[in-house]
């Protein structure tokens, strides 16, 4: 709510640390057999780097304005077509999946996915309840609601994004078990699932996310946690317990519509005993 099997095409996006003498932040292309690297400078030296407005940002919740190069411009040609989805990872363990259709219908009027970068000289105002920036790099988009973008598919503090497949095809434990796969509302909680909690939460293993706990193993959270206990804690965590190092935020119901969250325990119950952790 924020295992690579293979050996991809890649973008990386290598951000070092941001303190007075570290390594300036660099973006690193890595296409087929060519490397290249980009500092912050470069990128906002390109021709194509352009003054962004952002009039709802999902992670500063206000008007935001940006330089910022087109998403699309740096993925260039995606030929190989195993590779369905962009795999976008955070410093902070933030790891989530962007379907690469997603990206690409903004050459066709839909939502329009940009990198956002910091300059050193202008340095971008700390996130809400936050010490840290959005920065160094964020990816942002114009016009999300013409894709239906949702809140989790806006990494900031990019540490890597690379072209893999789909997460169902990288964890097959994801998939509904038999007699339910036809189920629209556990469809429905699957989906919302991997947009939506995916990103920080693995299940049964299945994931790359780092900052919160595998919601099916050693136990399912659907055994030592109620329905109506989940539903609080997926809409505001720090109304149900609270500690010092705690990171998710929460879901109001324009992010996480009742349906979908409904649909989403739903899911979680339906998985519960369908695999096994070797």
């Amino acid at each position: 709510m924020r295992l690579l099997r293979l050996l991809p095409l890649a973008l990386a996006l290598l951000a070092g640390p941001r303190n007075a003498g570290a390594t300036e932040p660099v973006l690193v292309v890595a296409d087929g057999g060519s490397n290249q690297a980009f500092t912050a400078a470069a990128l906002l030296a390109r021709p194509d780097c352009a003054a962004v407005t952002v009039p709802n940002d999902v992670s500063y919740r206000r008007q935001m304005e940006y330089r910022a190069v087109p998403l699309l411009a740096l993925l260039g040609s995606i030929g190989d077509r195993r590779f369905d989805t962009l795999e976008a990872r955070a410093t902070d363990g933030f790891v989530t999946q962007i379907p690469i259709r997603l990206v690409a219908a903004g050459g066709t009027g839909g939502a329009v996915a940009w990198v956002a970068v910091e300059d050193p000289a202008h340095p971008w105002p700390p996130l809400p309840r936050l010490s840290e920036s959005a920065g160094p790099f964020y990816l942002v988009w114009v016009h999300p609601e013409r894709s239906g973008v949702r809140t989790e598919q806006w990494p900031y503090a990019l540490a890597s994004v690379t072209l893999v497949e789909s997460p169902m095809h990288r964890w097959p434990q994801l998939a509904l078990p038999p007699g339910k796969a036809d189920d629209a509302t556990l469809q429905r909680g699957q989906e919302v699932f991997l947009v939506q909690c995916f990103a920080c939460h693995r299940l049964y293993g299945a994931g790359a996310g780092e900052m919160g706990p595998d919601l099916g193993t050693p136990q399912s959270a659907t055994r030592y946690l109620t329905d109506s206990g989940l539903h609080d804690i997926i809409r505001d965590p720090r109304a149900v317990r609270i500690w010092p190092t705690q990171l998710m935020k929460g879901f109001d119901d324009v992010a996480l519509p009742e349906a979908d969250l409904d649909a989403v325990v739903a899911y979680l119950h339906a998985m519960d005993g369908t695999f096994t952790a070797k």
